[in-house]
């Protein structure tokens, strides 16, 4: 390891040391009345703040539904299919769709879920799908899906789900390919 000195080479340190310059500044306190209020209240003693009306969010009288998915589970003999109708999104509609989807997964070998009635669908949903295709996996079931309009079927395939998932374009042409899966097991 080479280690520069000033004294092999006092020119460039003392060209180095000409273009240093030390600025000194001080900090100061802002006065109280200037800073951040750790309350959520206004800073002007004269204006007047009004309660909040109990019960209603502030500004959102119009406040949406907890939940944007319905599901609905119907059986065709052996298959259990789950309905949705709404948004697979982030948070709650993704995990009540897992939460479903888990517990007919205890009851059934056979699992078609409808997206005909998904509105739209995030990133968390997409995850979600395929979350829910390992869980199948995992317990010997087979799960497909079902009718996803232009939207959900884009998404599939930018994502390249479609390559991990068995889609149909509708719930009918699910239940024909069980059907079709018993005919190929028993020859």
């Amino acid at each position: 390891m080479y280690r520069v000195t000033k004294f092999l080479f006092p020119e460039m340190f003392r060209f180095a040391a000409s273009l240093t310059k030390i600025y000194e500044f001080f900090m100061m306190p802002k006065p109280p009345h200037a800073r951040l209020s750790s309350n959520m209240q206004t800073m002007n003693p004269e204006c007047q703040s009004w309660p909040q009306p109990p019960g209603v969010a502030a500004f959102q009288l119009h406040k949406e539904p907890k939940l944007k998915l319905s599901l609905e589970t119907r059986n065709r003999g052996d298959v259990m299919i789950v309905h949705c109708h709404g948004r697979i999104v982030y948070r709650d509609e993704a995990a009540a769709l897992s939460r479903l989807v888990g517990e007919v997964l205890e009851h059934s070998r056979k699992l078609i879920l409808d997206l005909s009635g998904v509105t739209s669908m995030d990133s968390a949903g997409i995850g979600e799908l395929a979350l829910l295709q390992n869980c199948a996996q995992g317990k010997n079931a087979t799960f497909k899906c079902a009718g996803p309009n232009e939207f959900v079927r884009n998404l599939l395939d930018l994502t390249n789900l479609d390559s991990v998932l068995e889609i149909h374009s509708s719930v009918n042409d699910a239940l024909e390919s069980f059907a079709g899966d018993e005919v190929c097991a028993d020859s």
